[in-house]
């Protein structure tokens, strides 16, 4: 065992796994709702308590430096990126400020951050944007800034809320979604989260990609760019790595994402980047000081080799060296979602006959027989994705999803006995 300390911030009971196999000795501060029982045999101590609530979680973590004596301060979660970023300036520890990881998560301050900046290749990396709130206020965006526009929710997450509106006769319609989302209370993140203010930005036109990067002391590293599917609309259907993308193309993202990071302040640790490539260059759609999800990161250690959940906790205190450039792929991977059609769970086919082929990473479904699936609104309506390897992007992404088809949710409406299949 070694004198290294930290504290983490809510996550994976997965990350406490990775930092005590490295000799990390940790206190965890956990949401009485995500508490796992093994966390306590792992930590030296665990702190139950909202940890998005300053006021209690101030006394506890001041009281916990004393008694144990960390140093750093690490979280991979959403809800806990910012109270990490105030635990460690409230005690002086050097990590990801509270400023840059409030700048991350609200995308209305990110954008007008991006806005004020003097640099004209900064502000190329963002689009216009206004908080709205009501219909005048959408269609007056829609009247100086054109259409379409999206209008999403300012703090949230997974996509939820997020909507194109292509013209002003939409206002209206759009607007009622963004009343009845904030009426919702069987949202995932309901805990967390309250879903408030929202904001109109420009559309950026142009395929979508998402970066995986890791800094170290200020020198940004592109580790892998990841291609994305949402469909028609915002809701993500897939992601594949390394994109396949022209190599001009590739390292104006990858330029466009160093350039990103420095303007926001980010200096260490991992971060995941969402833009697209819009006709005139890479353009910023959000950004996050955590690894990505819908388990990005999986696909990421099996093309590359690299676990980054580990690195997150291990960069903390030295345990993995700087990398000075980018990594080489081994191999590809992929993701597909699977969903179904609304009602209750009957069966589930096909998953365990997927997951014993030899390219399949994972087979994961998120409903059992007896759930109830509802209509796809969202990123945390998905049942469940499958996740491949392949010799190149092209063969994973097809592995995937010709296993959609074969892993299938087969449901019934609730006010019938007759079984739906969907994948």
């Amino acid at each position: 065992m070694t004198e290294h300390m930290l504290l983490v911030v809510g996550g994976r009971i997965q990350t406490l796994r990775k930092a005590a196999a490295l000799g990390i000795r940790f206190v965890l501060i956990q949401h009485k709702d995500q508490f796992v029982p093994e966390a306590a045999e792992l930590a030296e101590a665990v702190l139950i308590a909202d940890y998005t609530d300053w006021d209690v979680t101030r006394p506890l973590v001041e009281a916990a430096q004393q008694a144990y004596g960390f140093t750093r301060v690490a979280s991979i979660t959403e809800p806990g990126l910012v109270p990490a970023g105030r635990i460690s300036d409230h005690l002086g520890l050097g990590n990801t400020s509270e400023e840059v990881a409030e700048l991350l998560r609200d995308k209305h301050a990110m954008r007008r951050h991006l806005a004020a900046s003097p640099s004209p290749e900064v502000r190329a990396l963002s689009v216009a944007a206004a908080e709205v709130d009501g219909v005048e206020a959408l269609t007056a965006f829609g009247a100086e800034h054109g259409y379409p526009f999206v209008l999403k929710p300012v703090d949230a997450t997974a996509s939820l809320g997020v909507v194109r509106i292509d013209g002003p006769e939409q206002a209206a319609e759009a607007w009622a979604g963004v009343e009845a989302l904030r009426a919702r209370t069987d949202l995932q993140w309901g805990a967390f989260f309250t879903i408030g203010r929202f904001i109109a930005e420009q559309y950026i036109a142009g395929p979508e990609y998402s970066v995986e990067s890791f800094s170290f002391a200020g020198r940004h590293i592109v580790l892998a760019v990841t291609e994305k599917l949402t469909g028609g609309g915002f809701i993500e259907l897939g992601h594949a790595l390394p994109a396949r993308l022209d190599p001009a193309d590739e390292r104006r993202v990858e330029e466009a994402v160093a350039r990103f990071l420095d303007a926001m302040g980010l200096t260490d640790g991992a971060a995941h980047t969402e833009l697209r490539l819009s006709p005139t260059g890479p353009q910023i759609i959000e950004s996050h000081n955590r690894m990505g999800g819908d388990r990005i990161f999986d696909l990421l250690d099996s093309a590359y080799g690299i676990d980054l959940e580990e690195w997150i906790v291990a960069w903390q205190f030295g345990l993995v060296p700087a990398l000075t450039e980018r990594p080489v792929p081994r191999h590809a991977a992929a993701t597909r979602f699977l969903s179904a059609e609304p009602g209750r769970v009957v069966e589930i086919q096909g998953a365990d006959e997927a997951r014993a082929l030899d390219d399949v990473i994972d087979v994961e479904t998120t409903v059992r027989p007896g759930d109830t699936v509802g209509e796809l609104r969202g990123n945390w309506d998905r049942v469940g994705q499958v996740l491949v390897t392949g010799a190149d992007t092209e063969a994973a992404v097809a592995t995937a999803e010709r296993l959609t088809e074969k892993v299938t949710v087969v449901t019934t409406p609730l006010n019938d006995s007759h079984g739906k299949t969907a994948s």
